[in-house]
């Protein structure tokens, strides 16, 4: 009997579990599907079977993580797909921290699960919800590999240069202060993608990844490995975001506190849901800040262009940190689907070998592709970014390397 080649991947939210099916074998998606309002009256499933196209929903309670997979379990049975499945390999679980501790996918044991929940101070919105999806996924098939890989374990590979805080290393190392990064199945995959995009190794590549979507961050990939990325300690450091403020002077968070007033949970709150673009002019949605840009608003094409200007600031930073750049890649929502964000990102930046090709950047399309002129010193491509395909492939690499 050949061996499974099939892997469910689980992405559990705070009150949402989105999940795929792959099959291995192609890296084809089998089903897709989305639970969100957990734990409220008005949770909904929606499940679609890729292979006959078929979407089904159920609308109604669903009270908790567990309630969820169960739900998610019962709809992949009906098509034939269940996790009773002699053809499931492995589940692989997106886990959003995995401070200095995880730097590769990991087996899940009980070990595994105390490190994961020992990061919650350095990741409360996330690793909980996480931690909930591990254990739901165990429970009902205690038998099957389950594999965390983690959002952090990409950017490990930073110098302590670029992944220190200038403060007294004692107290940042009680408190495990130090720059970790996210979206790093996305930076991993898109750099790999844009390599092979340029027909080359890796290995040989030196590629800036813009992750743009309402979460935003960028990193400096050199041969394949991190050496620098936008986010620090959270999510927060880095690029203007859909809400989050980015990077800020840490003495405004002191002047809010004093003279404004505020509690520490308020200026958070602030900070991560009340700033970026939708801070400074109500919208964080890229489509409604051009259209307004494009009707002459001016506080839209204010925070537009604080957007653009963070944004250049960081592709000339990591030009320096990586000194020779073969390509700057766009990717995620904003970024594949936002000409006027990557027009605007290399205006003026043509001493350094980028430029957009106007009509090539017009272009939609689904794949990889380059929108820079053919002659550009520094390749400029759009690579649509598949977190879930790298998840699964991951983990299927560990479980086929643990079977030998």
């Amino acid at each position: 009997m050949s061996s499974p080649t099939r892997v469910l991947v689980l992405n559990s939210g705070s009150s949402s579990l989105k999940y795929q099916l792959l099959d291995m074998r192609d890296s084809s998606r089998l089903a897709v599907g989305l639970v969100e309002r957990i734990g409220e009256q008005t949770s909904r499933l929606k499940h679609t079977h890729v292979t006959d196209g078929d979407t089904r929903e159920q609308n109604g309670p669903i009270a908790d993580h567990e309630a969820a997979l169960k739900a998610v379990a019962g709809e992949l049975s009906r098509d034939g797909l269940g996790l009773d499945s002699p053809e499931l390999a492995a589940i692989g679980h997106r886990v959003v921290h995995g401070g200095m501790f995880f730097t590769e996918p990991t087996l899940v044991d009980d070990e595994v699960l105390t490190e994961i929940e020992r990061l919650i101070p350095v990741a409360p919105l996330h690793n909980p919800a996480n931690l909930t999806g591990l254990r739901t996924a165990r429970s009902l098939r205690p038998d099957l590999p389950q594999v965390a890989v983690f959002d952090t374990a990409f950017h490990t590979t930073m110098p302590e240069s670029a992944a220190r805080y200038a403060i007294d290393p004692r107290i940042a190392d009680r408190h495990r202060i130090r720059r970790y990064g996210f979206h790093g199945t996305s930076h991993a995959y898109v750099s790999r993608e844009t390599a092979r995009l340029l027909g080359k190794d890796p290995a040989e590549v030196n590629v800036i990844v813009l992750h743009l979507g309402n979460g935003a961050s960028a990193s400096a990939v050199e041969g394949g490995r991190c050496v620098d990325t936008s986010m620090g300690l959270t999510p927060l450091e880095g690029l203007v975001m859909g809400t989050r403020s980015g990077d800020l002077d840490p003495a405004v968070i002191f002047h809010l506190e004093r003279v404004g007033g505020m509690s520490t949970d308020e200026i958070d709150t602030l900070l991560n849901k009340r700033s970026g673009l939708f801070g400074l002019c109500g919208d964080n949605d890229m489509r409604e800040i051009r259209r307004r840009v494009d009707a002459g608003d001016e506080a839209a094409k204010l925070a537009f262009d604080i957007y653009i200007h963070r944004l250049k600031k960081y592709i000339g930073a990591y030009y320096a940190v990586l000194g020779r750049v073969d390509a700057v890649a766009f990717t995620a929502g904003v970024g594949e689907n936002a000409a006027p964000v990557r027009e605007a990102a290399v205006a003026g930046l043509e001493g350094l070998g980028l430029a957009v090709d106007a009509g090539l950047n017009a272009v939609r399309g689904d794949g990889p592709r380059l929108i820079s002129p053919e002659d550009a010193r520094v390749k400029v491509a759009v690579v649509p970014t598949d977190e879930e395909l790298e998840i699964a492939t991951q983990t299927y690499a560990l479980v086929e390397k643990n079977s030998h």
